[in-house]
């Protein structure tokens, strides 16, 4: 412990460190997000000694400027700039103490029963029916304040809600993790007021409290094994940037390892370890909840910056032919900040401008693909890089792309239904439509491919998939590795398929399952 400066409830920033570090434990869990932290706290307060590796720093309220510089360097990964191997798609995921969890938008889904439905019958997954799932669902929406956003939606959401009911089509309330909320609109850039439940503020600290070790800016390198058994954990300390290691180590040994870092990260630790994988299946499968953007402008004042990023959503489509019938999508909204704004908008010169120069008269909408549910939906794979660091290799198929081409379709006609000036569908050979008649023919003839379609996602699944068969999972319906004893995957690198919804609360009603079910395995209380 040379050279360590402990923070509050024994935590240590790795880039403080002035030598390596040994420490020994029960189960080190990878990662501090929706799946990390809330095993590790389940495990803690079991009476096993946890330690947690996260490689992004720890950040609190006070440390969130609402500034969407300081916040895509610090608390996303690669800086919020993460792409798919072809570039053709932006990835957003958390890289800080409490994961995507600190900068997501709060929305939360249960699991569908189609979703889960199609797990068990297609992908073998046992003990995980809508039944099974129910109590550890009301349990973590307890705990987390999950319950329908019970204030006006604003404007961003209001039209959505108002194109969807003058069509006809199904839309609801979402489910929001909050308390005390004051409705500020920044959750993407961490909660400065600390009204965001998520794992920054509950589980972590409740690990911590009883009695983990939390170790920030590491990153793990490798899970140790010996004869088809783990027994430790060895990874590196990085510099105040958190991107260079900084020279020193942390091996931990431990019983047990936990994989927690996502489904790029996840897959990314278990293939450097190079742990076997006789059947191929680690890595594949990683599915995207990818997403198109039509952007309206609107004769008032919307001013999409502002108020809970979602609260209205419409699963009209989500659905259309069942499970695996033609790809689903629902749709939601995006929080419109100028500098995501710029970024998404794909313009160039004085259509660029003239569309900054109304950004607070544009509403968005946005369409989650539900991916993985056809034969011919194979999703991507997570590969490593020459310097060891995993990449997402997801392109898109016939299917994918005519799920796209259908939701700027309704996008458009609802935006258009809501009273909108013009609507502009985000895609390279778009341009700003005046009716409802010109986006639909124009619409038809866009090609969709990469780099025309402007596509973005920020949840990934898969790439651990679970299930009962090792021939077409990686771990089992507990998350145990099928081949290596000692090794447990615990986030969403779980899932077989996409979900068709937003993960976060999935993960946590997951991860609160597994993990009593792995406590009670290693002799906790």
């Amino acid at each position: 412990m040379t050279g360590l400066l402990p923070g509050p409830h024994n935590v240590f920033d790795g880039s403080a460190f002035a030598d390596d570090l040994r420490l020994a434990a029960d189960v080190v869990v990878v990662g501090s997000g929706a799946g990390g932290a809330m095993a590790a706290e389940v495990l803690a307060r079991a009476g096993l000694e946890v330690v947690m590796v996260e490689e992004g720093g720890y950040n609190r309220s006070a440390d969130f400027t609402l500034l969407e510089a300081d916040a895509y360097q610090e608390l996303y990964q690669e800086s919020a700039s993460r792409k798919t191997a072809d570039k053709a798609i932006s990835v957003l995921q958390g890289r800080t103490v409490g994961g995507s969890t600190t900068v997501n938008w709060t929305t939360s889904f249960r699991t569908p029963a189609q979703t889960l439905g199609h797990w068990a019958e297609v992908w073998n997954v046992a003990g995980l029916d809508p039944g099974d799932l129910a109590p550890w669902f009301a349990a973590v929406e307890q705990r987390l304040g999950i319950e329908p956003w019970d204030f006006a939606p604003n404007t961003n959401n209001a039209v959505l809600a108002r194109g969807a009911q003058r069509l006809g089509w199904r839309h609801g309330i979402i489910s929001r993790n909050v308390r005390g909320c004051r409705d500020l609109g920044y959750c993407g850039l961490g909660c400065p007021v600390d009204a965001k439940q998520s794992m920054l503020l509950t589980a972590v600290p409740g690990a911590l409290a009883a009695g983990a070790t939390l170790l920030t800016r590491v990153r793990a390198e490798r899970v140790l094994q010996r004869r088809g058994r783990v027994h430790g954990l060895e990874c590196r300390a990085l510099e105040p940037r958190g991107i260079l290691p900084n020279g020193h180590r942390a091996i931990i040994t431990a019983r047990h390892v936990v994989a927690a870092g996502g489904a790029i990260g996840s897959p990314g630790l278990l293939l450097r370890s190079a742990l076997p994988d006789p059947h191929h299946r680690l890595g594949k499968r990683t599915f995207l909840h990818l997403v198109n953007v039509s952007s309206a402008l609107m004769p008032e004042p919307v001013r999409a910056f502002e108020g809970a990023p979602q609260s209205i959503y419409s699963d009209q489509f989500l659905w259309p032919d069942g499970a695996d019938g033609k790809v689903g999508y629902k749709l939601e909204v995006p929080p419109m900040h100028p500098l995501l704004g710029a970024t998404v908008f794909r313009l160039h010169g004085l259509l660029h401008a003239e569309k900054m120069a109304r950004f607070a008269d544009t509403q968005a909408v946005i369409a989650l693909m539900r991916d993985g549910f056809h034969a011919d939906e194979p999703g991507g794979t997570v590969r490593l890089r020459d310097d060891g660091s995993p990449e997402l290799d997801y392109r898109l198929n016939g299917r994918l792309a005519d799920g796209l081409k259908r939701a700027y379709l309704s996008m458009a006609e609802l935006q258009f239904a809501a009273g909108a000036e013009s609507v502009l569908p985000h895609h390279t050979e778009a341009q700003p439509y005046s009716s409802w008649t010109e986006a639909r023919r124009a619409i038809a003839g866009l090609t969709m491919a990469p780099h025309h379609a402007g596509l973005f996602s920020a949840h990934v699944m898969g790439g651990c998939a679970m299930g009962q068969d090792p021939k077409t999972a990686v771990v089992d319906s507990s998350g145990r590795h099928h081949q290596v004893q000692g090794l447990s995957v615990i986030d969403g690198s779980l899932f077989p398929t996409s979900l068709g919804v937003n993960p976060q609360l999935t993960i946590y009603a997951l991860a609160s399952k597994l993990a009593t079910e792995l406590a009670q395995d290693l002799g906790g209380r």
